[in-house]
């Protein structure tokens, strides 16, 4: 799947022993074309209404009323590159905010700095945060009654790997702070777990949440009945995955994302990179996607978003993510990384831009995230609704 492993800081600076987060176990809360031939999300009509008590988790390019951001704060993980990665945050969040309105979570103390960072164009607030992985730990925002609810999916430092006491607090503080009910799920999951076309479909790996340490004793089987009722899905679609090589377990945001119903782009390793666990696992999903149909009946069609050459790259680490596909989809904009490799970054952009007409493509230099093991997905997380002026 990636050329250069991804692992978050990795687990040599994971803290062994952490125990398995205890869980509650209730709710405590309440076509157009493009050209290519590909439907294009900007012309996906507008979702039905939904049944009462019905819940619905929409698609990414569907209206934002926000999107939710993390300061990092972990020296004991970035040492030395911490001011280098908040540069990279600062970035991404002063890039989206040209768009749509952006909330920057920040603990008390370095509100003030991360202010001054991002600028007067996105609002930061005080809560208690420990890393910048706001896809992770804010809730997963579904539709319900007419309104949106947070689902709490119990963020556990990716099954222990990492302590992260106020990262796993964020769900309840956040959904407080803006009085939306909260429903606590009785799994551990994290956001970077689920991509979806708006329209019931979910693909998933099943390393990263079949996996002893987040839901151990959990069958994959009643995992999906509990995902298809917290989430409203009608169809879950299972991926591989790998199994312990990164600190996510192989999120599937950084290896197939949905452009538009029935539509998805897969990454690719670059050309002559030698067969390992990543790139199988991206073939492995490319067999199960080419034989699948989504929740409404239809075959997938699926376009290859290959990564960049690593001897081209500007940053590297042992834990370097390179793949294009942990994008994400603002109001206005599609937001990539610019990886220094001018060919693969032009083409990347060139097939966004294709499959997102009608916004524009903005790549943004996140090396130090990456370094990390992380991409712009990671570092963002939206809210549906109406945009906030």
């Amino acid at each position: 799947m990636f050329d250069l492993r991804p692992s978050r800081r990795s687990a040599l600076r994971a803290l062994a022993g952490f125990g398995a987060f205890a869980l509650g176990a209730a709710a405590c809360g309440t076509g157009g074309t493009d050209g290519t031939g590909a439907s294009s999300a900007a012309d996906s009509p507008a979702p039905s209404p939904l049944a009462d008590g019905a819940r619905r988790l929409g698609a990414e390019w569907e209206s934002h009323a926000r999107t939710f951001m993390s300061w990092p704060a972990l020296e004991s993980v970035w040492d030395e590159d911490l001011p280098y990665v908040r540069q990279d945050i600062a970035r991404v969040a002063r890039a989206v905010a040209e768009y749509e309105y952006v909330v920057m979570m920040a603990r008390p103390d370095q509100a003030a700095a991360a202010q001054k960072a991002c600028g007067s164009g996105v609002e930061v607030i005080p809560l208690a945060v420990d890393d910048l992985w706001a896809r992770d730990t804010v809730p997963v925002f579904v539709e319900e009654d007419g309104g949106v609810v947070g689902v709490d999916f119990n963020f556990n430092g990716w099954g222990g790997k990492q302590v992260h006491t106020n990262d796993g607090e964020v769900g309840r503080q956040l959904l407080s702070k803006y009085r939306i009910p909260r429903v606590q799920a009785p799994l551990v999951a994290e956001g970077g777990s689920f991509e979806t076309d708006g329209e019931g479909t979910l693909l998933i790996t099943e390393s990263s949440i079949v996996n002893d340490n987040r839901n151990r004793g959990r069958s994959r089987d009643r995992i999906e009945a509990e995902l298809k009722e917290l989430l409203g899905m009608e169809k879950v679609i299972w991926l591989k995955g790998v199994r312990g090589e990164d600190i996510t377990d192989a999120h599937v945001d950084s290896l197939v994302r949905f452009t538009a119903p029935g539509v998805i782009l897969l990454d690719r390793a670059f050309p002559g990179t030698p067969a390992d666990s990543w790139s199988r696992s991206s073939d492995q999903a490319m067999s199960v996607l080419s034989e699948a149909t989504d929740a409404r009946g239809r075959p997938f069609e699926i376009i290859d978003l290959p990564q960049p050459d690593p001897d081209r790259v500007s940053g590297y680490s042992d834990d370097f993510l390179s793949t294009y596909a942990n994008f994400y989809i603002g109001n206005d904009a599609v937001y990539v990384p610019k990886f220094g490799d001018r060919k693969a970054d032009s083409r990347a952009r060139g097939i966004l831009q294709e499959h997102f007409p009608k916004r524009d493509v903005v790549q943004v230099n996140i090396d130090t995230i990456a370094t990390g093991g992380g991409g712009i997905h990671c570092a963002t997380h939206d809210q549906p609704g109406k945009p906030v002026d």
